[in-house]
Parts: structure tokens; C-alpha cells; sequence
């Protein structure tokens, strides 16, 4: 086993407790989040997939974000219930503005730079950007996103030869459809 193996696997196991925290709406999710986003972004960097990469290194710094808000949250709904909030239609306006905008222009940079998968890379990345902020906000449609960027991503790991990050988000995509089942069931809308 390679350096670079070693780390999926610890990436797949720190993922798989980051997607469980993450259904049960547990602080802690965002701590292990820190740890599986920087083993993610070194196994993407050395694929060459740097908008993926990228958005481990966003990932990270959101988690301390996700942290905070979630704590502020909790507090605000009885015992054991998930808190959601309401989305916007102005959120699912400027996040699909993102969503087109975004892509396009990077797309356009990863091409130059070499990136190996630069479509899919790209629309994956932006994607999932906007599942992490929505998922931050305690937006339930967030596992919507999370579907969709975690099939595509599933595919491009495994056309990457990243077959423990591919095995990673598969299990990523089952899981989004269990949370988004879980939320709904166990939530409870705060302000």
C-alpha cells in the first residue's frame, strides 16, 4: 500500500463518520469534516483534479463556519430534533446563478490549467459548494444537491482511479437520500 492509498482509506473512514454525524445533525460532524476535507484535497492534488482539491480546502474552512452556526441552532429546538430552516427562493436564485456562472468559468480555468476532468470536475465542484453552504444554513434541500454531486462525483473518482474516494461518495449518495428522509421525519423549522 502507497502513501496516497493510505490516505483514501483514511479519507473513506473519516467520511463514512462525517456522513453519519452529518444525518444525526451532530456538532462534531464539522470536526471530522476538517479531517476528511484535507486527506480529500491531498488524493484529489495528486489526480490533478484541482477544482476538487479546491473544494476540500473550501470544505475546511466552511466546517468552522458549520460549527459555529449549528451550535447557535441547536439551541433553539427541543431535544434530539434536527433544526432546519426555511429556504429562500432568493438563495435557490443566486445558487443556480452560481450554479451556471460558476461552472462555465471554471470549466474555462481548469482547461488551462490542465485539469484532468475539467467538465465534470468543475460542475461537481460548484455543486458541491453549494450543498456545503446550504448544509451550513440547515437547509434540508441540501441533500438534493448532495445526490446529484455525489453520483457525479462517484463517476469521476472512479474514472480517476481514486476506487476508495469512488467506493467514498457512492456511499455519500445513499446516504443523502437516507438523510433527506431522516431530516424531514425528525426536523423541526427554527425561526
Amino acid at each position: 500500500m502507497n502513501l496516497i492509498q493510505a490516505i483514501e482509506i483514511f479519507a473513506f473512514a473519516t467520511g463514512i463518520a462525517y456522513v453519519i454525524l452529518e444525518i444525526l445533525q451532530k456538532n462534531t460532524m464539522w470536526i471530522v469534516g476538517i479531517l476528511t476535507g484535507a486527506a480529500c484535497a491531498y488524493s484529489f492534488a495528486v489526480q490533478s483534479l484541482y477544482a476538487s482539491m479546491g473544494l476540500n480546502i473550501y470544505y475546511v474552512i466552511v466546517s468552522f463556519i458549520g460549527l459555529y452556526q449549528w451550535k447557535k441552532a441547536s439551541a433553539t429546538v427541543s431535544d434530539g430534533a434536527i433544526h432546519l430552516a426555511v429556504l429562500p427562493k432568493k438563495t435557490i436564485w443566486i445558487s443556480a446563478a452560481v450554479f451556471v456562472l460558476g461552472s462555465a468559468a471554471l470549466i474555462a480555468l481548469l482547461h488551462l490549467i490542465g485539469d484532468s476532468e475539467s467538465g465534470m470536475d468543475a460542475i461537481v465542484t460548484v455543486l458541491s459548494a453549494i450543498g456545503t453552504w446550504w448544509l451550513a444554513k440547515s437547509y434540508p434541500q441540501q441533500w438534493l444537491i448532495w445526490i446529484v454531486a455525489d453520483i457525479l462525483s462517484t463517476v469521476l473518482c472512479l474514472i480517476s482511479g481514486l476506487y476508495w474516494m469512488g467506493g467514498l461518495y457512492l456511499v455519500y449518495a445513499a446516504s443523502a437520500v437516507y438523510g433527506y428522509i431522516h431530516w424531514h421525519r425528525h426536523g423541526e423549522y427554527i425561526g
